[in-house]
């Protein structure tokens, strides 16, 4: 086992040096990169997207531009037409800009340069924010740590009792009626029903139970630690919900038909011939070669609902977490969060996923992976 790790580990490196590479290779041929960006600012053409860019940067470019153009500097049309809208403009702004950018070096050596800044774990400044990228992930894990843990532990909390009770009780009246809600949960999209539930109980036209934005309410910091606990959780309720009604479905069918898939398999016949109760084969027996399936597919789910999933529940509840983090940063090209981003995520899920082969062994200890090259 230990040699399998050790190769995996090592295959991070090529999956990770690659994944960086074609999204390099994306970005560079995408229009509307940063240079771009501040033009478009500059001249008061910027998007709401672009709304929130703030300190230094677009200051200091601002003071360029205006003393660029009132000493009369003369265009260079050869220079400009490389970038939209920056016809007029001073050839020596664009220039100052391409610097500040760290775009007056040719991509190869930018993309090197960035992967090196990497391996040192150096993921660099934000563009348009005045703070590290590490800083600025660290800033909003909090969030994405708070949906995808409580979603991720629910989902999984109530799918597989639910599906083995559903494949136990295949075809009957309960299988039935559950499946109803299944489907229900399988048609309503998580951001439409967190919009039904701020309409019936967040103060949207019924009951105000619930508060609408936050993590937490003012005065936090005064409150004890049962307290915090509470409100915590009060904040929590509804976006949480929100989730695991849209996560529940799938991971409930897929429960159930992998239990379905065993339970007619012969072990299990004649462990029943010999005697054993429903429960010993349940879970002796049949729950570790079923849960295979499910765990194979948990990184997956985690890394979904952790980041991409919670982009509108984030947006709706107003909670500030990494996935609207990594939208704002792909709307602002700001490359330096993006890449750095999706470095963390990739590495994060490259890590689940051999977690996930670890768990393998433990469930079930006649897998081996030793003999795999």
């Amino acid at each position: 086992m230990f040699n399998y790790i050790l190769r995996r580990l090592l295959l991070m490196i090529p999956t990770l040096f690659g994944i960086i590479l074609i999204n390099f290779m994306i970005v560079q041929a995408a229009p509307g990169g940063p240079v771009e960006q501040m033009i478009a600012k500059m001249q008061g053409l910027g998007s709401d997207a672009t709304a929130r860019i703030s300190g230094s940067t677009g200051a200091e470019v601002g003071a360029d531009l205006n003393s660029s153009m009132t000493e009369g500097k003369s265009v260079s049309s050869s220079l400009n037409s490389k970038y939209r809208g920056a016809q007029g403009l001073p050839p020596e702004f664009i220039e100052e800009m391409e610097k500040q950018f760290g775009f007056d070096k040719p991509a190869h050596e930018r993309f090197f340069l960035m992967v090196w800044n990497y391996l040192q774990f150096d993921f660099g400044d934000s563009y348009y924010r005045d703070v590290g990228v590490i800083d600025l992930i660290f800033e909003k894990m909090p969030v994405s740590i708070s949906l995808g843990l409580w979603s991720t532990l629910i989902i999984y909390l109530i799918s597989i009792p639910l599906g083995i009770k559903k494949a136990v009780k295949d075809g009957e009246k309960f299988d039935v009626w559950s499946s109803g809600i299944i489907f229900v949960g399988y048609a309503i999209p998580s951001f439409l029903f967190a919009i039904l539930l701020i309409i019936v109980f967040a103060g949207g036209r019924y009951l105000d139970w619930f508060p609408l934005r936050g993590l937490t309410s003012d005065g936090f910091e005064d409150m004890n630690v049962i307290q915090q606990i509470l409100d915590y959780a009060w904040h929590m309720v509804l976006p949480v919900a929100a989730m695991v009604v849209s996560g529940f479905a799938g991971l409930t069918m897929l429960t159930k038909n992998s239990f379905l898939d065993e339970i007619n398999k012969q072990y299990v016949l004649t462990a029943r011939a010999k005697g054993l109760g429903e429960k010993a084969v349940l879970y002796k027996h049949v729950f570790r070669n079923a849960m295979l399936i499910v765990i194979v597919g948990f990184p997956s789910a985690f890394m979904s609902i952790f980041f991409t999933g919670a982009l509108l529940i984030e947006v709706i509840f107003s909670l500030d977490g990494l996935g609207l983090l990594g939208f704002e940063s792909t709307i602002n090209r700001d490359y330096p969060v993006m890449f750095g981003t999706l470095f963390i995520f990739t590495l994060m899920g490259l890590i689940l996923k051999l977690v996930s082969d670890i768990t393998y062994v433990l469930v079930d200890p006649r897998i081996s992976f030793e003999g795999k090259s």
